[in-house]
């Protein structure tokens, strides 16, 4: 959110408790800073209506219909990718970052290779364990 000029996260600014399982209550450090909250929420894209009672911002939750429950399946699905790309382009500047000590002599062609060998395990390993927590998310908004 936007506090006096400067972007600062919610957290730094106000007091976010869940009075029950539908409800978002933000209480402010500074009762001035309530309507650049209530305006960073109202431009955010959770989908939710703040309510304000000149003390407090109340965000209710309503139940997920189907509809919803698709597109928070499909942003579960592009954060899953997001998370896959991000580990290809670690693997990428790692190959790279290799391919320049080999060249400098400071390893060895095999070594290379067994170096390259164990860094793919890792990426397979952390690009199964993203699909699994994708998966398992969206079996979890699937179900009611």
């Amino acid at each position: 959110m936007d506090y006096y000029g400067a972007i600062t996260p919610l957290k730094k600014v106000a007091n976010a408790s869940t009075p029950d399982a539908s409800t978002i209550s933000i209480q402010p450090f500074d009762r001035g800073s309530l309507k650049d909250i209530e305006r960073a929420l109202n431009q955010s894209d959770l989908g939710l209506t703040p309510s304000n009672d000149g003390n407090t911002i109340r965000l209710s939750i309503p139940q997920l219909t189907a509809d919803r429950r698709k597109e928070l399946g499909k942003t579960v699905g592009k954060l899953a990718e997001d998370g896959k790309v991000a580990l290809r382009n670690v693997r990428r500047d790692a190959l790279k970052s290799l391919e320049r000590l080999e060249k400098e002599k400071a390893i060895s062609e095999d070594g290379l290779e067994g170096r390259k060998a164990a860094m793919q395990k890792l990426i397979d390993r952390f690009s199964k364990q993203v699909e699994d927590a994708a998966a398992a998310k969206t079996k979890e908004l699937e179900s009611i």
